[in-house]
């Protein structure tokens, strides 16, 4: 009996969603999509309130969103699409497939890329130093990305080699109206087609962990001129790399090794070395109020203490150090 309950638990795998389309009408609603647009809600409410915290002008990451995010989305699906090229434009490939961003695909290292353009265009429009404003919506642009993770695990993809250990990822068998098999938008069968490593969910962990950690390096030391940032891209490389080796699904290769993996080790070292040479210590509040905010202190010290979360009580530590008030609280990692 002992022995039957040991095999029951060792079997005990994590089951996929049967689907992750849901139809309302001729309206599709789609995990994949909430997810990031849940993500990036969660990025512009906390990212304000760590930006407040730091000196800046509340509303300023909503500002900048609006330009970050749309070209964030166009340059995640190009990277995508870029180093996926033969998919969509190869033998038997379909190039409208490329512009059906809600099947999924956004390369976070062309989002950060074209993002960051966006980004650096709204913050001269406002007068406010680009770096700086890195550093307060760097962890949690992390955030987002761990939450968008979540839609891969409706999509069933980004997952890696078959497995047997107890908590391997069950991937159904799906299939649409017609019988026909439909992986990304059918209905699952109940058959299970393969046991794999759950990637996205080593992922989405490590994510977390990471923004946990810049909270409290935040917290502890005065990190300021992007530095903070290129603590994120860093630790953000460093999984995505392990991770990539875990997956087996179809890539770009070079010499045999999957692409993201070079971009991570490139984009890795080049944080790490913006992180030693950058500037050291936090700019000063001053200097991140936006175009027109003549107020005396920049904003209001006790709503802004009252109105952050936990997670950005580390820049009420290095504020201090700057000779300001601010303090927020904030943990939503």
């Amino acid at each position: 009996m002992s022995g039957s309950s040991a095999s029951s638990a060792v079997l005990a795998y994590i089951p996929s969603p049967p689907q992750g389309v849901w139809y309302v009408g001729p309206l599709a609603l789609r995990a994949y999509a909430l997810f990031i647009i849940v993500g990036i809600v969660v990025a512009i409410v906390w990212g304000d309130r760590r930006w407040v915290a730091r000196g800046g002008t509340k509303g300023t990451v909503l500002d900048v969103a609006v330009w970050a995010v749309p070209f964030g989305l166009l340059g995640g699906r190009l990277y995508h699409v870029a180093t996926d090229w033969s998919t969509y434009f190869g033998p038997g490939g379909d190039p409208v497939r490329a512009l059906k961003v809600w099947e999924g695909g956004l390369g976070i290292w062309g989002a950060v890329l074209l993002g960051g353009v966006g980004a650096w265009i709204a913050c001269r429009r406002r007068g406010i130093p680009l770096p700086a404003f890195g550093d307060a919506v760097g962890p949690p642009i992390l955030l987002a990305q761990a939450i968008g993770r979540i839609g891969n695990y409706f999509n069933q993809e980004l997952y890696g080699r078959d497995t047997t250990v107890p908590w391997g990822l069950e991937i159904y068998e799906r299939v649409n109206d017609s019988g026909r098999i439909d992986q990304l938008t059918g209905v699952s069968t109940g058959v299970v087609e393969k046991i794999v490593h759950p990637t996205f969910l080593y992922e989405l962990l490590w994510s977390l962990a990471v923004v946990a950690l810049l909270i409290v390096a935040d917290r502890r030391f005065s990190i300021g001129h992007g530095r903070l940032f290129a603590l994120y891209v860093a630790g953000y490389c460093a999984g995505r790399f392990w991770v990539e080796l875990m997956r087996d699904d179809y890539a770009t290769h070079i010499a045999g090794i999957r692409i993201n993996s070079f971009t991570s080790a490139i984009v890795f070292v080049l944080a790490v070395l913006y992180f030693v040479l950058a500037t050291k210590g936090r700019e000063d509040p001053a200097s991140l109020r936006s175009v027109g905010d003549d107020r005396p202190d920049g904003n209001d010290p006790v709503d802004d203490e009252r109105s952050g979360d936990h997670a950005p009580t580390a820049e009420s530590d290095d504020s201090a150090s700057s000779g300001t008030d601010a303090q927020s609280t904030s943990n939503k990692e």
